[in-house]
């Protein structure tokens, strides 16, 4: 099969061959006027819930998990980790499990981050995580979360306070798995200790955080002066402000910063009260996801094409680099094989071909191919 379209990495036109995997790129001379732009289709390392479709409960029908899917691939997304919270082990492992069965038949479905329990007890940092189900590092529950989904865990985020968790950062990422920093209030040596172990990035960076810190030292900029973490940012204009978004970008340069939507359960949805793991969620009129009658956030309503328009028009970065930050650098951090050199030749068959708006930074899906087939057109 062929598709053609404006390299948006290159800014070349091109021919692509492919089946499953990419097996020829040819450059083309002449492009016509207004061609579809290409590139890789977009990663995401974290999604609580989608559509309307909770990925924190055990009995979530698989059926209900694949037309979530479905709305995820509208919006370019190829590849993702659907991520499970805090949670009372029972519900984590069978929540895990529902998912591992829905990854049986959903190519988009990477593998799976885990987003505590290890995380801070203290308010602000936990942030919409219940209280009473956070606990220490253990190795123990890791193993049967890989049982349960036949080793496919890809991703724990875990704050590095706890005494134990330098030797479990160790085990994990020697097995593989990349372990993120967040949900913390960790010092500055603890946050050290934890990169020497091997974590390797901080989650939604500016966010599961106390609403008011001392201006020097804090754990924020611990992490974003730390040259070995890669930033996850949830740029929808409620979980970041410009000026954060800008210096983070500034501290840590492209390369080590990826787009996130931490979408949760109400993302493409109406709003109205949800239910994501045991919690009542609202979605409010201006796109808020907060628990139900509060204001602390729990997940967003971001969806990842609107993520790319958004840090270009903060920041001012380019097309080029804005995708470079939801395709290629969280295949590079969340360790996924045949995605991480973009359009090129071996490589899967991801990618998605959109309109662009030069002066309003606007992207437009018009299909979505994973694997080589065709999971969205417009």
């Amino acid at each position: 099969m062929k598709c053609f379209g404006l390299d948006a990495s290159s800014g070349a036109y091109v021919e692509i061959e492919y089946d499953s995997v990419i097996t020829g790129i040819d450059t083309l001379i002449e492009a016509p006027r207004n061609p579809l732009y290409i590139a890789p289709a977009w990663i995401d390392l974290q999604v609580n819930g989608y559509a309307a479709v909770d990925y924190n409960s055990p009995v979530t029908p698989i059926e209900e998990i694949a037309r979530s899917v479905d709305v995820l691939n509208s919006t370019g997304t190829g590849r993702f980790y659907p991520t499970v919270i805090t949670g009372p082990a029972e519900d984590m492992v069978g929540s895990l499990r529902n998912l591992a069965k829905a990854k049986e038949s959903l190519p988009s479905i990477e593998g799976f981050h885990v987003e505590g329990p290890h995380i801070c007890p203290d308010e602000g940092p936990r942030g919409a995580h219940p209280r009473e189900c956070v606990r220490k590092p253990d190795i123990n529950e890791y193993r049967r979360w890989q049982d349960a989904t036949d080793g496919a865990i890809r991703l724990v985020t875990l704050s590095p306070e706890w005494p134990e968790a330098p030797r479990y950062i160790e085990t994990l990422v020697s097995e593989g798995v990349v372990v993120s920093i967040g949900h913390t209030k960790a010092s500055a040596e603890e946050i050290k200790a934890a990169v020497s172990a091997g974590a390797t990035m901080s989650t939604h960076i500016g966010n599961g955080a106390h609403g008011e810190l001392r201006r020097h030292p804090n754990y924020i900029w611990d992490q974003l002066a730390e040259d070995r973490l890669v930033a996850g940012l949830i740029v929808d204009g409620i979980h970041l402000g410009e000026a954060f978004v800008k210096v983070a970008l500034r501290a840590k340069g492209v390369h080590r910063a990826v787009l996130v939507t931490d979408a949760s359960m109400p993302a493409m949805s109406k709003p109205g009260i949800y239910r994501l793991g045991g919690q009542d969620l609202e979605l409010t009129e201006d796109g808020r996801v907060v628990l139900a009658g509060q204001t602390r956030l729990a997940g967003s309503a971001l969806r990842m094409d609107n993520a790319i328009t958004n840090v270009m028009r903060m920041t001012g970065i380019s097309l080029i680099e804005a995708i470079s930050m939801a395709t290629r650098n969280p295949a590079r951090v969340g360790r996924i094989a045949g995605r991480q050199r973009g359009l090129a030749a071996g490589e899967r068959a991801d990618f998605v071909l959109f309109r662009y708006e030069p002066d309003t930074k606007r992207i437009n899906v018009v299909q979505t191919i994973v694997g080589g087939r065709q999971v969205y057109s417009a």
